[in-house]
């Protein structure tokens, strides 16, 4: 897509004029990055700061159980290699961000959808993943979702990681958004990893907890019983060894950078909650336009009356205003006249991005 006036799609906060220290980068300048001393599962240090990471949410991690990739798609491709044959399954919520049929098939492996039902604050159909067929071999959970921003209930946690253990499934968690806590809500203040409960892999990265994702360094967290566990590590070493694709300076820098990550973080949680709360008290004048809950991430949904497709809508806005939109039907979202939005917006662009939006919907309706 070219530049547009007002892209309301934004997804790289480098782009967003965010805080970010002037000499960040300089903890790629170490010399120790000269050496190179192939570590497939990651550099220990790194290993050990990314565990001390989970801490603030109550998960005790060993960094003995950390596997760092260069990003979360690459973690998917290792996790499909590791737990999936050609024509195996995995469960992926819908709706959801459009990556994972993309990942899976590129390594022979399809997906199965179950609901997340948007008349239950996006609760899983727990009935859909009980009937998973034979073949499937790991659920994915997306944890705050994106783009609906909930987060999995701790009951639908438990009911699904004891479904896991008794039929012998993975769990894949993909905890990305997870720093950005907006409206929040049951389960928002938990973290997968480390999950005793089953075999299970909580993903994060350097792309969305630190807004950097050009730096290319993402993790995996294991959980489950010490057998489980050694044996994955295990195979995830043979894998890991035989692409070494982390950076060496990346990874040695990942202390640096994590430590700087809360700077960036809070700037950007400050204006998603911020860009979120000027977009509900605009929506007050439109009232057939509505804004659902948020429970964190970095995006928000807008329902509009079902007259209005969403598709026609985003390419008029397109077209005729210079703004730009996502229309749902890209995420799956259910309802009719859905349209998604980046809070990540620098706050001129959003108010006058959303004043084109709100007269274009008055147009029409």
């Amino acid at each position: 897509m070219g530049q547009v006036p007002f892209d309301l799609t934004v997804s790289n906060p480098t782009r967003c004029g965010f805080p970010y220290p002037q000499d960040l980068l300089a903890s790629l300048a170490d010399p120790a990055g000269l050496d190179y001393r192939p570590e497939p599962l990651g550099p220990q240090q790194a290993r050990r700061t990314i565990a001390d990471s989970y801490q603030p949410w109550g998960a005790e991690v060993d960094p003995e159980s950390v596997v760092i990739t260069g990003s979360t798609s690459e973690a998917y491709s290792l996790l499909f290699k590791l737990l999936c044959d050609p024509g195996d399954a995995v469960l992926v919520p819908t709706p959801s961000y459009p990556l994972f049929d993309q990942l899976s098939r590129l390594d022979g492996v399809d997906t199965i959808p179950f609901i997340l039902d948007p008349q239950d604050d996006w609760r899983p159909d727990l009935g859909q993943i009980a009937a998973a067929p034979d073949r499937t071999r790991a659920i994915i959970l997306v944890h705050p979702n994106n783009p609906t921003g909930s987060h999995i209930h701790p009951d639908d946690a438990t009911a699904i990681e004891a479904l896991c253990r008794d039929r012998g499934l993975a769990l894949i968690i993909d905890e990305v958004f997870l720093p950005y806590t907006l409206d929040g809500g049951p389960g928002s203040e938990r973290s997968f990893a480390g999950s005793g409960n089953c075999l299970s892999f909580t993903l994060g990265g350097l792309s969305k907890m630190a807004g950097l994702p050009q730096l290319k360094l993402a993790w995996m967290v294991l959980g489950g019983f010490a057998d489980e566990k050694s044996s994955a590590l295990e195979r995830l070493d043979y894998i890991a060894d035989a692409y070494l694709s982390v950076s060496t300076p990346v990874a040695l820098a990942a202390p640096r950078l994590m430590e700087s990550a809360m700077i960036v973080q809070t700037a950007i949680a400050d204006r998603c909650r911020r860009n979120l709360e000027f977009l509900r008290q605009a929506v007050t004048e439109l009232p057939p336009v509505t804004v659902p809950q948020v429970g964190g991430g970095w995006s928000v949904t807008i329902r509009l009356p079902a007259i209005i497709d969403d598709e026609e809508l985003a390419l008029q806005l397109l077209t005729e205003r210079g703004v730009a939109v996502q229309p749902g039907y890209l995420f799956d979202l259910p309802e009719e006249g859905t349209i998604v939005l980046s809070l990540l917006t620098p706050d001129s662009i959003w108010r006058e991005g959303l004043a084109a939006i709100f007269d274009t919907v008055r147009s029409r309706l």
